[in-house]
């Protein structure tokens, strides 16, 4: 069949949730026997997130093929369990940057090169990638900004370019807005999105659905209004209310008809979806038995959104143990040893978080070693990892000036160190070792026992390593090497064999958990973390 294209824009205000609501209706449809897959075309101007700040703009995510993307994607293969790639991503950078090249290769033969056609026609080729690849029945395209940005003036005009291109019935537009609730007049107002839905119909697209986020019911007379002001059907005004879970978002979109208005609209027949192994996993979330308490530890935990994907991998496997994961956001910077035992002594299990840069850093390294110390479940995640290597040259093996080259080049025990082809690299974007690598599993270990098998592949994004030059003296001392990149010998894996459940992963596991699978290290830590509950509750019960 043909491919179909759905377009995704935002009005009103950012941050409505166009991911999940694409990511929601791709779920649908993909739960109809859909071949369906999504893509985020972002208007800001750098090549890649690789560069910006988590502050400002989220958990930078890493698909297989090693592309740095927008954290989005996560939400993609979360809800559809399906791998995505540079193809799901693409920036104004990197179709600036296209066309730039382009040009100095003399492709446009002396023409003025312009934002249309030159422009216009990059992004609508980038669009079009997945669908030609004849993987995909519908790929669903989600515009990043709002509507009348003056940065997403070239998507909103390849979008109504490729409507006319395509065709009716191959191409329709969702428009995601806003109903704000004035509680001083207790009305719900249709006003900013009539001028939204204007605005859009200014570059010359007309939405064919309107998703319409609010706090309160719409009642079907509103529902009506905005269908007279905004040229669209009654059935296609969707409600979209405020849910206590984003995974409840896919079940609210079938209720309300999304799946089958757009069908409809794309002349494919709808039927029931089938939703059991994702509703099985939302009564386990909903219903838990108990609950534990894991203490994320990191530099950027004010912003959720730094960490979302470690966050989301701990509600699939809370949800695989039947339990509820209380996770304790800890500030790296404001840990010390007078307040250890405070901050970290009841938690369940702890995990030091991904980063760079050097704030912070010797509060992981005194987190480590109390929970080490004090036998509590601990996960080391990439630089979590490293300060857990870091913390065992120093207080074990009596390396006092034990440290990574990152934090200080002078050391004269780099434990961690740059990597040698990394240390001629000057730019910071896309130079860091990236995306899938193998990982041969020693037998009998952790990792070995929670991966089931010997040789894994996981996603990575750093550039500092363990230095092998120390391997043999650290293992001597009791921590063990348990996963190794078959072809360059690098550690990717250290346990502490003695400790009821101590894992360091240079890797970044929480990209790859997903609803249908959730990932093994997780699970398996939530797993331990419950352990060390249920061993420190009949301690106290017999005491008592």
């Amino acid at each position: 069949m043909t491919t179909k294209y759905v377009f995704v824009t935002g009005g009103v205000t950012s941050s409505l949730g166009k991911g999940i609501i694409a990511a929601s209706l791709a779920k649908l449809l993909q739960a109809q026997g859909y071949r369906t897959t999504i893509q985020k075309l972002d208007p800001y101007i750098n090549v890649d997130p690789g560069t910006l700040n988590p502050y400002e703009h989220g958990e930078c995510y890493v698909t297989d093929d090693g592309a740095e993307t927008d954290l989005d994607l996560g939400h993609y293969e979360r809800f559809l369990n399906v791998p995505t790639s540079q193809a799901n991503n693409v920036t104004t950078g990197r179709i600036y940057q296209s066309v730039i090249e382009k040009e100095r290769r003399g492709e446009f033969l002396g023409r003025t090169v312009q934002v249309i056609p030159h422009i216009t026609d990059e992004i609508k080729q980038r669009v079009q990638i997945l669908g030609n690849s004849g993987e995909y029945d519908i790929v669903i395209t989600e515009i990043g900004g709002t509507v009348g940005d003056i940065e997403s003036l070239p998507y909103v005009e390849a979008v109504r370019q490729l409507k006319w291109d395509l065709g009716e019935h191959n191409a329709i537009s969702i428009h995601l807005t806003l109903i704000p609730y004035l509680s001083a007049a207790g009305e719900l107002k249709t006003k900013p999105t009539q001028h939204s839905v204007k605005t859009l119909m200014e570059s010359g697209v007309q939405a064919d659905v309107l998703v319409c986020r609010t706090e309160h019911v719409l009642p079907q007379g509103l529902k009506t209004k905005i269908a007279k002001f905004c040229n669209v059907t009654e059935d296609a005004v969707i409600q979209s209310i405020d849910a206590s879970t984003i995974y409840d978002v896919p079940n609210m979109m079938l209720e309300e008809g999304l799946d089958t208005i757009v069908l409809k609209k794309l002349d494919l027949e709808s039927t029931i979806p089938d939703l059991t192994q994702w509703n099985e996993f939302l009564n386990r979330h909903k219903n838990p038995s108990g609950s534990v308490t894991i203490g994320l530890i990191g530099k950027y935990v004010e912003l959720q959104d730094s960490y979302k994907s470690i966050l989301e991998s701990f509600i699939h496997a809370g949800a695989e143990n039947e339990v509820k994961v209380e996770v304790e956001s800890i500030h790296s910077e404001y840990l010390n040893d007078d307040n250890l035992k405070f901050k970290l002594g009841h938690l369940d299990g702890v995990v030091v978080a991904p980063g760079f840069g050097e704030r912070g850093i010797e509060g992981k390294i005194s987190a480590v070693k109390f929970v080490r110390e004090n036998k509590i479940p601990f996960l080391g995640i990439c630089l979590g990892m490293q300060m857990a290597v870091i913390e065992y040259a120093r207080n074990i093996l009596g390396l006092k000036d034990a440290n990574s080259t990152e934090m200080n080049e002078e050391t004269s025990h780099p434990v961690i160190d740059l990597m040698e082809e990394q240390k001629t690299i000057t730019n910071k974007g896309g130079t860091m070792r990236l995306g899938s690598w193998d990982c041969q599993l020693v037998e009998n270990s952790i990792a070995s026992q929670v991966y089931g098998t010997e040789l894994i592949k996981e996603r990575h994004r750093h550039r500092y390593e363990f230095n092998n030059e120390y391997k043999d003296q650290i293992e001597k001392a009791g921590m063990k090497a348990t996963g190794l990149n078959p072809d360059t010998g690098l550690v990717e894996i250290i346990e502490i064999p003695d400790h009821p459940w101590f894992v360091g992963v240079q890797y970044h596991p929480e990209y790859k958990s997903t609803v249908a699978n959730p990932h093994p290290l997780f699970v398996a830590f939530v797993k331990a973390a419950l352990n060390h509950s249920k061993k420190n509750n009949s301690v106290t019960m017999a005491q008592k």
